[in-house]
């Protein structure tokens, strides 16, 4: 076990998010876990591991052998699959998990049983009804209850076009109301004791594939409000992405809640004050640190574009160090 001063932070499922594995290993010792050896972000971090998939039962022992091995003090998430598992490691007490409980995560996983606890919660959650069942009015959103990265949704203008949606969609679907104006998304970050730190709002200039890849972050004290108001309801443990819509006629109405670090990670580091980003605090909090909240306090107006980058590896699977700009970097200003 490592001492506090040499922390160590175990990032799951890293896939390709470098962003946030080199961002958390500017901090701490990083340790990155992904079944693929291909991951690249895992090639950002101090130490790399191959771990069983998510529905192994060895996947959370294994984890816990890492934990050991390294003196880890927070298992953070990069993705949505093992949010419920481990959810439910951390309440057995078994992995130092950044997530919230696993019913909250297995409940914000459906897209339609969201919406079911975010109204019982008295939370706005646009309408909302499963195949079948009447809709008040048309345009429709037909998504999939558990689709991700904006995968087979369809807008349909009327009950004809959303039916063959529903039929064309290969697994269950939901049928929404469309919501006719403006999309932000919300980057929070909770305390383990579900205490809202701090709530970013963006705009989402342009996405990709369900991915924000152009955004501003804004000061609209509405939807700062409303993030650390579903942040704290649901009792997020670590962070999440709130994803809502400003309807011309409803107002708002959030469509996507993500118990993890959202697409567009960048946003909220940019516009954090010195010392406040998010994983710095969830660094000095696993150090055993009380962080405070300070919600609201960011700097707005920063304007985000993201681009795409890869790595060389050699037969071995081990970065060559190359790349295909030398010197590498951008060029300097004219």
């Amino acid at each position: 076990m490592g001492s506090s001063d040499s922390i160590a932070v175990l990032l799951t499922g890293v896939g390709k998010r470098y962003d946030i594995v080199s961002a958390f290993a500017q901090h701490a010792t990083v340790v990155a876990a992904d079944p693929n050896p291909l991951a690249p972000a895992q090639y950002a971090a101090h130490f790399r591991r191959a771990v069983p998939r998510i529905e192994d039962p060895a996947y959370v022992p294994t984890l816990q052998g890492l934990c050991e091995e390294f003196g880890v003090g927070a298992v953070v998430p990069l993705t949505d699959l093992d949010l419920e598992v481990l959810g439910q490691a951390r309440v057995d007490g078994l992995l130092p998990a950044f997530v919230p409980d696993p019913e909250i995560a297995r409940g914000t996983f459906d897209k339609y049983e969201t919406h079911l606890l975010l109204s019982r919660l008295g939370l706005p959650s646009p309408p909302t009804v499963l195949p079948g069942d009447p809709v008040d009015a048309f345009p429709v959103m037909v998504k999939p209850r558990w689709g991700s990265g904006a995968r087979s949704i369809h807008r349909a203008d009327d009950a004809r076009a959303a039916e063959f949606f529903v039929d064309y969609i290969r697994e269950p679907t939901m049928v929404q109301r469309f919501m006719d104006g403006p999309e932000f998304s919300i980057d929070v970050l909770c305390d383990l004791r579900g205490r809202c730190l701090n709530a970013i709002p963006r705009t989402m200039i342009e996405s990709r594939g369900g991915e924000s890849i152009k955004g501003k972050v804004i000061d609209d004290r509405e939807l700062i409000d409303l993030g650390r108001q579903v942040a704290e309801t649901l009792h997020f443990r670590g962070p999440g992405t709130i994803q809502v819509f400003r309807d011309h006629e409803i107002g708002l109405g959030i469509t996507d809640v993500n118990t993890r670090f959202g697409g567009a990670f960048p946003a909220p580091m940019y516009a954090a004050l010195p010392g406040r980003t998010y994983p710095e605090l969830i660094v000095r909090m696993a150090r055993g640190e009380q962080v405070e909240p300070h919600v609201g306090e960011f700097r707005a107006g920063l304007t985000f574009t993201r681009y795409y980058w890869q790595l060389e590896l050699d037969e071995a699977l081990q970065p060559t160090g190359r790349d295909i700009i030398s010197p590498a970097g951008p060029p300097p200003p004219r």
